[in-house]
């Protein structure tokens, strides 16, 4: 029987971790903060100029302030999705049917002999 090779787990497949996760959550969050507070300084200063087009310009701002939040709010909460749950039948029954990577076939492990004697 052949033993089957060493396959190393590769550090690119894991996860990012939940710090770096939540990092840029939180840069997002301001980030789109920072929209919002830009588009109050437009609207406020599209009214005292009054600037060409105010009826188009005013509801855009209007809808940046109000969609913004929301949004931000939104994607701030949302994580990545998960990996395939561990537990789920199609997980067990694929690692069912292998061996793990460094397991021996029962003919070449090493016995444990107990003696009866001391």
């Amino acid at each position: 029987m052949k033993r089957q090779a060493y396959q190393p787990i590769l550090i690119t497949d894991a996860p990012r971790s939940q710090d770096d996760q939540l990092t840029s959550r939180q840069k997002r969050y301001v980030l789109m903060m920072g929209v919002r507070v830009a588009c109050l300084v437009a609207g406020a200063i599209l009214v005292g100029v009054k600037a060409p087009l105010l009826w188009l310009w005013l509801p855009l701002c209007g809808l940046g302030m109000v969609l913004i939040p929301w949004l931000a709010v939104l994607l701030a909460n949302d994580r990545p999705p998960k990996e395939e749950h561990r537990l789920s039948t199609r997980f067990q029954q694929r690692h069912r049917d292998e061996t793990p990577p460094m397991a021996l076939p029962a003919e070449e492990r090493p016995h444990r002999v107990i003696d009866a004697e001391p």
